[in-house]
């Protein structure tokens, strides 16, 4: 072994001492679990159970243990005691913007490792829409199977009670089985906002039903026509709003939606009902709940209306016409009254008890000023924000169950958009206004975390995420860049837990692993993509019924956090904490702008293209489909047979190719890996032990802990180093026997690594076959599956990256490399270019 080879083992091996006193005792350090943007703000927060001084703290490179980052005295900052931590800073690294991958060590402490790079947000706000997925009623593409056909039967309608109107579709709410428009609405206008400013953030990966395939439509388009379908049967006639789908009757026990045995008085399972809205009280149980009239119902069916029709319009055309009409009858429904309009319940005490409707009726009035330009909409619009300038909650200590909802106004942002400069000074000032109370609240905390811990604070923290999102997009005033940043990293384990709040984002992390679900206790699945409810006061929490917390570590995953608990408020990964760890419907489609705004800075940080790659479980399988473009990627584990005809084909066509190798490559073969990087060809890995990470019976499970993923790519790229090539170099790779899952990905991307691998359709790496094998697949054959494909395939070979293998067994005589310069003139005769790596990638 060389001087160099062996400095670059020892390391890794440094690395992974330090990673095992990284839990040194009493003193954590939370951190982003998913990574940073280059130029976001980027603050950790160390905390520790004794009295602890910190007077600086460094940044480690993971690849080269090599100090990058010294802190000075003004990027720290003492923030006092928090429950049974003695001592807390705030870490401020934001000056620091290299792209890597990374660990903060303070002290003997060091922090999970992290990635800083433009793509840390990419796909994110596809991938809570799995939850959304997950939700609905009907037919649910997760479970493969319909429930509640038979909904529902009218109630409170004057003249319709008992009637049958077909309000099938939507989504469940959270863990039960109700329907609410209160919810599901916000949930669709917010899904498109999201689209309407960030189209190119989502992919197309299911079909309209929500199973696997592509349907030529966004995936969140095919979200939002869901909810929309169904809001559209809440409202089947003018005048005639519906609020709600069954009520907490349904609250009878973990159970699958299908499998729901509820009694409405319809017989088990055989119909729910459906309540009209009257604008005025109805029943809750012994109670009545507080409706006051029907605009803040009105004004969410018109916002969704007028907007829904621009949206759907490409998509759905005819539908979106529909709605588009509903829109002004929704709206005026809403003026004729006024007040606001609440759910109902029987057995229990809890209700969405919403109490404002001019945040409603604004963004209404907005929407239909956008839809139809009557400067009418927009006096009304500016008339009803006056007269709630800020959304109560910000800034205050508490409020009762969704009080003031939506959480935030996107009405003001709306106006502030849309209007003269007078108008829009006075709605920024509102946007503002909310967010300096929000600001001032959060001075006291670590974690510079001002929202109240009421039921769903993750929502209100999401809310407010996205006001000041907007309010700097809208004024370029950054003034609220850090705590903009506190609470986006709060949602990804910068808290006092150290755990993201959204269900297994990212896979790498640490997450609820027992949210209160059916889906947990009935062991389906998790509720992946899908926003817990939050902390809550530890006064909500004791005065709760219903709840049974076990202390301690409980069984399948499950973690009450004691040791963290800040005192004032509490979170549970527990199934039996519905009250902070249930997933909600509506927080989990309001995410999907903030992310996808972020996945579109990460763009424009780098000024590079929409990303229109192919993805199946993380990992890039093919390029721009659009481009007639084709990569040549080859892998070898300890085989180089095909050097010389690969190389020499490659060099007289002038053509750039990917080429992933084991760590028993590069020490067999340095010379051809020499010639390769003089050459100009990417050279990256394949791992370092050519490790099978998963069963080929169970692709989902593993064979590998993160502990050896991590150490055997660290040693992959500490041997690549020896031969120049920097993990900035080389950020993808190939993984052995081009064979992942999800979860590796995950660990790749914590690494600052994106998978890739060959495009699946042409068979072309089965070149590795031998005769004595079943699967065997001669080179002809191969030749004319790879050219079949590419006559049948609508989109041909663009974008593919088509892989062969650089060696194969000895057993196999009959070479496919050997084609190959047959192949590559017979494709280029069909047009297609062959590109490097990164240029298929659209990395410069």
């Amino acid at each position: 072994m060389s001087n160099t080879a062996r400095t670059s083992y020892i390391i890794v091996w440094l690395f992974f001492l330090a990673t095992a006193i990284s839990a040194h005792a009493g003193e954590w350090i939370r951190i982003n679990q998913l990574g940073y943007l280059p130029e976001a703000t980027k603050v950790a927060v160390f905390m520790s159970n004794d009295e602890h001084a910190v007077s600086s703290f460094t940044i480690v490179d993971i690849f080269t243990n090599e100090v990058v980052f010294q802190s000075t005295s003004s990027e720290i900052r003492t923030t006092g005691t928090l429950g049974q931590m003695k001592s807390t800073y705030r870490l401020n690294f934001s000056r620091f913007t290299r792209n890597g991958a990374y660990y903060i060590r303070v002290g003997r402490c060091i922090s999970p490792h992290f990635p800083i790079n433009s793509c840390v947000y990419n796909g994110t706000a596809d991938y809570v829409l799995k939850y959304m997925r997950q939700q609905r009623c009907g037919f649910n593409p997760f479970l493969k199977d319909s429930c509640h056909t038979k909904d529902a039967y009218i109630i409170y309608h004057p003249t319709k009670t008992g009637q049958y109107l077909n309000v099938r579709g939507g989504w469940h709410d959270a863990s039960d089985c109700l329907q609410y428009t209160t919810t599901s609405a916000n949930a669709i206008y917010q899904m498109m906002f999201a689209y309407q400013q960030n189209p190119g953030a989502f992919g197309d990966y299911f079909q309209a039903n929500g199973l696997p395939g592509a349907n030529g439509i966004p995936d969140i388009i095919d979200e939002i026509y869901w909810g929309m379908d169904w809001l559209s049967r809440m409202n089947p006639a003018k005048g005639e709003l519906y609020n709600q789908i069954a009520d907490d009757r349904d609250h009878i026990g973990m159970k699958l939606p299908k499998d729901d045995p509820a009694d409405y008085g319809y017989g088990p399972n055989n119909g729910r009902p459906v309540y009209f809205v009257t604008g005025k009280p109805q029943q809750r149980g012994k109670y009545m709940n507080a409706t006051m009239g029907a605009a803040s119902i009105a004004g969410k069916f018109a916002s969704d209306f007028a907007l829904g029709s621009q949206i759907l319009k490409p998509f759905y055309a005819r539908f979106a016409e529909t709605i588009g009409k509903k829109a002004s009858d929704a709206y005026q429904q809403g003026i004729e009254q006024p007040g606001n309009c609440q759910t109902a319940s029987v057995l229990s005490p809890y209700i969405y008890e919403e109490n404002n409707w001019v945040d409603d009726m604004e963004l209404g009035a907005m929407e239909l000023y956008r839809q139809t330009g009557d400067e009418k909409y927009l006096q009304q619009a500016i008339e009803y924000g006056r007269r709630e300038p800020v959304t109560p909650w910000m800034g205050a200590d508490s409020a009762r169950h969704y009080q003031w909802y939506p959480f935030m106004n996107m009405g003001h942002y709306q106006v502030a958009a849309s209007a003269n400069s007078r108008i829009k000074t006075e709605f920024i000032r509102n946007l503002k206004t909310g967010i300096e109370r929000t600001f001032e609240k959060a001075q006291d905390s670590p974690f510079l975390y001002g929202i109240p811990s009421i039921w769903c604070s993750n929502n209100l923290t999401t809310s407010m995420l996205t006001q000041c999102i907007l309010y700097r997009q809208l004024t370029g005033d950054r003034q609220f860049e850090e705590m903009e940043g506190s609470l986006r990293d709060w949602l990804f384990g910068c808290n006092p837990w150290g755990t993201s709040m959204i269900v297994e984002l990212p896979l790498s992390g640490i997450y609820p692993h027992q949210p209160h679900s059916c889906l947990i206790f009935l062991n389906v699945g998790n509720t992946t993509g899908g926003l817990v409810d939050g902390p809550v006061y530890s006064t909500i929490f004791n005065s709760l019924k219903g709840v049974n917390i076990i202390k301690g570590i409980n069984g399948g995953g499950a973690n009450n956090y004691e040791e963290y608990q800040p005192g004032n408020m509490v979170y549970h990964d527990n199934m039996h904490d519905y009250s902070t760890n249930e997933p909600t419907m509506d927080g989990t489609a309001s995410l999907t702008f903030p992310l996808s705004a972020y996945q579109e800075e990460g763009r424009q940080q780098t000024k590079t293209q929409e990303d229109k790659n192919i993805y199946s479980d993380e990992g890039i399988i093919r390029a721009d489909p659009t481009q007639k473009k084709i990569c040549l990627v080859f892998t070898a584990a300890d085989k180089a047979d095909g050097a010389e005809t690969i190389i020499s084909a490659l060099k007289k066509n002038h053509i750039h190719g990917g080429f992933f190798f084991t760590g028993e490559f590069y020490q067999k073969f340095p010379n051809i890996v020499k010639r390769l990087i003089a050459d100009g060809h990417y050279v990256g890995s394949h791992s370092f032990g050519h490790l099978l990470y998963a069963p080929w019976s169970n692709r989902d499970s593993l064979l590998v802990t993160h502990e050896e993923f991590d150490k055997d790519m660290l040693k992959s790229y500490a041997l690549m180093r020896t031969f120049g090539i920097n993990k900035e170099d080389a950020p993808f790779f190939i993984p052995p026997y081009e064979y992942y899952n999800s979860t590796i990905a995950s660990w790749a991307k914590q690494l600052g690594l994106q998978i890739i691998n060959f495009t699946p359709g042409t068979g072309s790496n089965a070149d590795y076959t031998t005769p004595d094998l079943k699967k065997y697949k001669s080179s002809k054959q191969l030749y004319r599956q790879i050219m079949n494909y590419e006559k049948n395939d609508p989109h041909g070979l663009n974008g593919h990256f088509l892989m062969i293998h650089f060696g194969t067994d000895d057993a196999r005589t009959d070479k496919f490399y050997k084609m190959m310069p047959q192949l590559i003139k017979d494709l280029q005769k069909k047009g297609y270019q062959f590109v490097s790596v990164k240029e298929a990638l659209q990395i410069r």
